[in-house]
């Protein structure tokens, strides 16, 4: 966990308007962070009818949390696919461990179990 001496204050623009953050972070870091929600801010300011800089930094925020809400359901799910796939494998090694069938010998499962 970082201390507040290990954090470095940034001078950042969001839509025109200043702001100071404070961040552990490497300023490579924060910039490609604050580039990414200046785009998105951008955008929304375009978006929004009333131009109004509230209703933009709301629908920003609606984004960036719709993309991360999205990924994370694709990451989920790519998990839980290499899970059963896993598992799958780890049975089919389980069952070729049972009768090694070049030799016809029985391995551990049971001393008289059949395959």
């Amino acid at each position: 966990m970082s201390t507040v001496s290990d954090k470095k204050t940034y001078e950042l623009s969001f839509g025109g308007l200043p702001f100071k953050l404070r961040s552990s972070h490497d300023e490579a870091t924060v910039k490609e962070l604050s580039d990414f929600v200046d785009v998105k801010l951008q955008q929304a300011l375009q978006a929004t009818k009333s131009g109004s800089f509230q209703s933009a930094a709301v629908l920003t925020a609606l984004n960036i949390a719709e993309e991360l809400i999205l990924l994370k359901r694709r990451a989920l799910a790519e998990l839980d696919r290499i899970e059963e796939r896993t598992l799958k494998i780890s049975q089919e090694l389980e069952n070729s461990k049972v009768l090694d069938r070049t030799k016809g010998r029985k391995t551990a499962l049971a001393p008289d179990s059949e395959v």
